[in-house]
């Protein structure tokens, strides 16, 4: 089974954390996912960083533009977690932009993923309909889950379809507009959240956009199954460096 999908049958909230690969340094990669399981996080998102990310805000932006020069690269990704599975257990998902993965080769770049033991990918810009009919045997093939991303302007047939295609969890993006920290969310996001909740999807869903602490993982979780931080995260290693990844995800727990 996949590691994704054994997580996922745990009785417990998820905290699901999204770094930059690359950054803040180039060669920081695996010692920030080693030292974010040993902090307790259940899942993580690697992110490969990208010209044009078009769906995260000024912060991970930010760290993308600088991994880059760094030296950042799908291969060198590869490269730094060639061994990560002799260290780490939990799942491990790629977040990434179609254009590089298509560059590599999709079918290279999923076979690349089983070898380091990568559980799945989320591509923000990969069309449904197009991972359907032309990637779904792909990643099936070589183990991989694809997750999707729902917005409060999704539409429910289109929900539905995701649903009957995915086959591990949902990604429920909490608003509409880019990725960014929010100390608290409003009366919007909680009747979007009851409304996913009420439709009794397959796939359970784990929030992300806008968790920042203790307060917003809590609301967020109240009918999903986890959340993920990412520019939180991103801006306190900027701060903070990476001695200080159990303190933020101690804040986070309340611990």
């Amino acid at each position: 089974m996949n590691r994704i999908n054994q997580k996922l049958q745990e009785d417990k909230k998820l905290l699901s954390i999204y770094f930059t690969a690359g950054y803040p340094s180039l060669n920081d990669t695996a010692g920030v996912i080693e030292d974010l399981e040993k902090s307790g996080v259940d899942m993580i998102e690697i992110g490969l960083p990208f010209s044009d990310p078009l769906a995260d805000g000024p912060t991970i932006q930010e760290s993308s533009t600088k991994a880059l020069e760094n030296g950042m690269t799908s291969e060198l990704l590869f490269e730094q977690i060639a061994n990560i599975r002799e260290t780490v257990s939990i799942p491990l998902i790629i977040m990434g932009y179609l254009n590089p993965m298509m560059q590599y080769g999709i079918e290279a770049f999923c076979s690349k993923c089983k070898e380091v033991g990568i559980d799945g990918l989320i591509i923000p810009d990969m069309p449904v309909d197009v991972y359907h009919e032309q990637y779904q045997a792909i990643f099936e093939k070589y183990g991989l889950l694809n997750v999707f991303l729902i917005t409060p302007q999704t539409s429910e047939e289109r929900i539905r379809f995701i649903d009957s295609i995915s086959n591990g969890f949902i990604y429920m993006v909490s608003s509409a507009g880019t990725t960014g920290a929010k100390n608290s969310f409003g009366n919007a996001q909680e009747t979007y959240f009851d409304r996913i909740g009420n439709m009794n999807l397959k796939n359970p869903q784990i929030v992300g956009f806008g968790i920042s602490n203790h307060e917003t993982f809590m609301q967020a979780t109240k009918k999903a199954k986890g959340a993920i931080i990412g520019s939180a995260f991103i801006k306190h290693l900027t701060k903070n460096g990476t001695e200080s990844i159990k303190e933020f995800v101690d804040m986070v727990l309340d611990k």
